[in-house]
């Protein structure tokens, strides 16, 4: 870009000067026309790299998931290569679920023998329950045979007393009298027959009252160990129903396996430092510009954006600031027991990193993880000189064509 003001500038000189010569060509203007553009140029380029700054050092990050197993076993399939693009919930590989399938079935069968202990315990309390319940029955019917007998016996003493009266009286009823007479004496009779039934219903409901409640009390409790056991041993399946889907090992999202080294017949162990295979996202992903300390304090969150990345030579991605990260290594102190190291010399300052969101519009161009290139914030100052960064921006993602190398 600077080459071409320059070139406009000559054109202009030659013009006035030597062409049309509205100007003397002497050493004194010859001085000028030197100076003006130097300090023009310079003058221009440092007020750009204040609203317009640019770095030369842009990385696409892309985020990296381990894979790691969550359960231990022998590799049987690898239905993926390296470098495959796969999508969300592919199979990326098998373990052989053996073991925990037989490690399910045995659980399943322990539940079954669970679930029969449960039946018979249930049935052992409903009779204990039965068996006191029914001496209770027996000791209420007599008790209610004795109530109805006595109201008939109540009434059988009154029908005696009116025909009494009546056979006192002349009225030939003397059959009737003695025949209630006699229901007097039977229900007399039958009273007494309930009562000592009665009594011997009480007598072995509190003989074996102790007995009879400590086998409810025991097969509650019998229950109550089968339903513990029952609870636990599901929990156990459940475990194991996991642990049986965890064989089979799926992409978290769309994207790529890299360096694919696994295997059928490997052994995956479910431990964080030793993954399986690593796997690239393809839509989650970063662009990072790294500036100088100085170059960033008119630069905002939201400010436009531009990027030229080195794989994709003449292409400008569009974007803008998402935020910048006011903090690097350099601020930071480890936790010690020794004073910190001040040095003899500066330390050279560290760069603050700018995060870009791409616009939507270019959210399908292919961004490869680690690409590196070019970018540039337009601030909200001075706007008119913008397409100088602009020109200059591109005419670098044009040179990413030429590859400068004989072999």
């Amino acid at each position: 870009m600077e080459a071409i003001l320059i070139g406009i500038y000559s054109f202009f000189v030659w013009l006035i000067f030597i062409k049309f010569k509205w100007l003397p060509w002497n050493t004194k203007s010859q001085v000028i026309v030197v100076i003006i553009p130097i300090v023009g140029i310079t003058a221009l380029i440092l007020t750009l790299n204040v609203v317009a700054p640019s770095s030369p050092d842009v990385r696409v990050i892309k985020y990296v998931v381990q894979i790691v197993p969550q359960v231990r076993g022998r590799v049987i399939e690898v239905p993926v290569s390296g470098n495959d693009y796969v999508q969300k919930g592919a199979v990326l590989f098998r373990i052989d679920p053996t073991p925990y399938q037989n490690a399910l079935n045995q659980l399943e069968g322990k539940q079954a023998a669970n679930q029969a202990a449960l039946n018979e315990a249930l049935a052992g309390l409903s009779q204990a329950e039965a068996s006191v319940g029914e001496m209770r029955e027996s000791v209420k019917a007599a008790a209610g045979q004795i109530s109805a007998l006595r109201a008939q016996l109540e009434l059988a003493r009154k029908r005696v007393e009116q025909y009494r009266k009546l056979v006192a009286a002349g009225a030939d009823e003397r059959f009737s009298l003695e025949q209630w007479e006699a229901n007097v004496r039977q229900y007399d009779g039958q009273i007494a027959a309930a009562q000592a039934s009665e009594t011997q219903a009480k007598l072995k409901l509190s003989a074996t009252s102790g007995d009879d409640q400590a086998a409810v009390a025991t097969a509650k409790a019998r229950v109550a160990t089968a339903q513990a056991q029952i609870m636990a041993t599901q929990a156990e399946l459940d475990n194991a129903r996991w642990e049986l889907s965890q064989t089979v090992t799926y992409a978290p999202a769309d994207g790529w396996v890299m360096n694919l080294q696994l295997r059928p017949g490997s052994m995956v162990v479910a431990v964080p430092l030793a993954p399986a295979m690593t796997f690239v996202e393809e839509h989650n992903y970063q662009v990072i510009a790294l500036f100088q300390q100085n170059e960033i304090h008119q630069v905002q969150p939201g400010d436009a954006a531009e990027i030229a990345l080195s794989t994709n030579p003449g292409s400008i991605i569009k974007a803008h600031v998402n935020s910048i990260v006011w903090g690097q290594g350099q601020g930071q102190l480890p936790v010690a027991g020794v004073l910190p190291q001040t040095g003899a010399t500066p330390m050279p300052p560290g760069r603050f990193a700018v995060k870009l969101d791409v616009d939507p519009k270019y959210q399908n161009e292919f961004l490869a993880a680690g690409a590196a290139g070019d970018a540039a914030i337009y601030t909200q100052h001075l706007g008119a000189i913008h397409i100088l960064r602009m020109v200059i921006l591109r005419v670098g993602s044009y040179t990413n064509y030429i590859i400068p190398k004989l072999h």
